[in-house]
């Protein structure tokens, strides 16, 4: 595998950051959602003034962003926080699509899972993944996450139709 080093995200990464996630985002999700739905997303939850904030205002539920690079160039990012006391979770686990199988995401989210561990006192840990995405639940599934429930996804209505299954492990 090619050098990848993971780092928390700085606000100057803020736009490469959005960029890898827009992709990412049309990449996983074109055939599960309308165009109007995945850029309504796009732009509420990635663009670079959010991020940017996001990256700057950290706190027990949320973070910040951590970023994976590989030749100095951004190719994957994962972000979450603490929903109680011993519960983290996994917000945002994305990736450049062309770079999958390659690691990536297993290293951010063991980078991410020793923080939510020993800074924050995380026993377990959560992730929500869309139904029918088949890149993130095999994905999930291969790293001890247990499927637990569905449920409507964050932040959306029952006409969207983003139903997340809710995944968990202990940790």
């Amino acid at each position: 595998m090619t050098n990848i080093s993971i780092r928390r995200a700085y606000k100057i990464d803020a736009k490469d950051l959005s960029d890898v996630l827009t992709k990412s985002q049309w990449f996983t999700y074109k055939k599960l959602y309308s165009e109007d739905y995945i850029q309504r997303l796009i732009e509420q939850y990635y663009n670079v003034q959010r991020i940017e904030q996001e990256i700057v205002f950290i706190s027990e539920e949320w973070h910040g962003y951590f970023i994976a690079e590989m030749n100095g160039r951004i190719v994957g990012a994962i972000g979450g926080g603490m929903n109680d006391e011993t519960a983290g979770e996994v917000y945002v686990l994305y990736l450049d699509p062309t770079l999958l199988g390659q690691g990536i995401g297993t290293r951010l989210l063991d980078f991410f899972t020793k923080i939510q561990k020993h800074t924050y006192g995380a026993t377990e840990q959560w992730v929500s993944v869309a139904k029918g995405n088949h890149y993130g639940i095999p994905f999930y599934e291969s790293k001890g996450f247990i499927f637990h429930h569905e449920e409507l996804a964050y932040d959306t209505i029952e006409e969207d139709q983003d139903i997340s299954l809710k995944y968990r492990r202990g940790i």
